[in-house]
């Protein structure tokens, strides 16, 4: 059972275990641990990207200000000559003969340079509320990136602690191991002697009981073995560092529950998942205003730069004629633009009103959701609670229990069997306790969570 348990917890991690070379073994703390796991932690960095990405399309909302369009172009190249066989014509006057020809004996560099530019100038606001849908979408993903350091965190608390009741129970086998010790002593001695009052039959369940808690302890130490090792890939330490846990006993965290209305209410105020959901309706609301004013006539400023030189084109004189190798031009002005794809309009604009409606009912839903799991967290807490309060009081009569058939028995009164059985329920009952506290700590250490309140404060008080 014990064994089970530990590899429950273990296994949820998802971890693939990698031999560690130790060089020096440190003591570490909570905090620490849970600060050094997640700064190493693989799937933390990855959510993080979709951070990064949503304050990326701010930063392109924001460049939308100024100068969204701006290119500048060149073109090179080697590019023949032209001649005239007529005389009466000057070189910028050779627009005026129909005959000119390509000079292939006298070859130049062509070189061309455009500069083209855009500037806003009224929009209707819509840049300005599209740099708002931008930053309340970032925001949206920042709630949803400590969403998900939330849900890690917490899978770090049980892996913490799974190390600190592995602890515990490796000391428990290590004194029922010395009682065992004791006994099969005391049985060796009655044989020795030819003690009438030894049963075989108890000798038989004597030899049982040793083999099945044989079993128990190696299960038990491969789980330590286990845990040390996920712990040194979780922490991934360079230098080989083994960590153990800072603490060393497994007790419940003192702190009484409060009522479920405060545990309801700190989880609407404070879970990241639902303000994700409220801040990303609120951009979704946001874009689609930018959209119906992106749709309004917009005035631009628009100006541009050509440049061409070619030394064997010579530049025409003429205002009407253009020589593309030989120029120089440039203008700027007012511009009105207006989008007319009106059903590529309105069909986009539909698909963000659907998206709004969508997000509306994904916040009905969570709150549905956080709802029910914080009420069934708050039960699980409830009934963990009631469990250590009673296992404490059971262990308390089994080590009379234990007391009691020890003295009988080294008095000679008692048998072997009832002194076993005694042993066999308070080792139960011991394993018992610290897994039941272990759920107690875990099922607080939820609530805190589905509550939206730090698993840090839970550590501190």
């Amino acid at each position: 059972m014990t064994a089970r348990t530990l590899s429950f917890f273990l296994l949820t991690f998802s971890l693939l275990s990698m031999p560690v070379v130790a060089q020096d073994t440190l003591q570490i703390s909570f905090d620490a641990f849970l600060s050094k796991a997640k700064q190493s932690s693989g799937q933390l960095k990855l959510q993080k990207q979709d951070v990064e990405l949503a304050e990326n399309r701010v930063d392109l909302a924001q460049a939308q200000r100024i100068l969204p369009n701006l290119s500048f172009d060149t073109q090179h190249g080697l590019v023949p000559g032209v001649e005239s066989n007529r005389d009466d014509l000057s070189e910028n006057e050779y627009y005026l003969d129909p005959n000119l020809e390509n000079n292939w004996e006298n070859w130049a560099v062509y070189t061309k340079f455009e500069l083209s530019a855009v500037q806003p100038i009224f929009t209707w606001g819509a840049i300005n509320k599209a740099i708002d849908a931008a930053k309340l979408g970032a925001e949206a993903a920042r709630y949803k990136y400590d969403a998900d350091q939330a849900n890690y965190e917490m899978r770090l608390f049980e892996l913490y602690y799974s190390y600190v009741l592995a602890l515990e129970i490796e000391r428990l086998l290590n004194e029922a191991q010395e009682k065992i010790d004791q006994i099969e002593r005391q049985i060796t001695k009655m044989q020795e002697e030819g003690n009438e009052s030894l049963d075989e039959s108890d000798v038989f369940k004597f030899e049982i009981y040793k083999s099945e808690f044989e079993i128990q302890k190696a299960e038990v130490f491969e789980n330590m073995g286990f845990v040390r090792e996920t712990w040194n890939y979780v922490l991934r330490d360079d230098e080989g560092t083994v960590y153990e846990p800072e603490v060393r006993f497994l007790d419940p965290i003192s702190m009484e529950l409060e009522s479920i209305d405060f545990y309801q209410e700190a989880a609407f105020n404070n879970r990241p998942e639902l303000k994700a959901l409220e801040v990303g309706e609120e951009a979704t609301r946001t874009y689609i205003s930018s959209l119906k004013k992106q749709n309004l006539p917009g005035l631009y400023l628009a100006g541009f730069f050509n440049f061409a030189h070619t030394p064997n084109r010579p530049r025409q004189s003429n205002p009407f004629i253009i020589n593309n190798t030989n120029k120089l031009s440039g203008g700027a002005g007012f511009t009105i633009r207006q989008k007319l794809n009106f059903f590529s309009i309105k069909a986009n604009l539909e698909r963000s009103r659907i998206e709004l409606k969508k997000a509306d009912y994904a916040q009905d839903a969570a709150e549905d959701g956080i709802m029910l799991e914080v009420n069934n967290t708050y039960r699980q807490a409830s009934v963990a609670a009631v469990k250590v309060e009673q296992t404490d009081e059971a262990l308390v009569t089994s080590k009379r229990w234990v007391r009691q058939e020890q003295l009988d028995y080294d008095f000679g009164m008692g048998e072997v069997k009832d002194l076993i059985d005694a042993m066999k329920k308070e080792l139960e009952l011991k394993l018992k306790q610290k897994e039941r506290i272990f759920e107690f700590n875990s099922s607080l250490a939820k609530l805190n969570k589905v509550s939206g309140i730090p698993l840090t404060t839970l550590i501190s008080n």
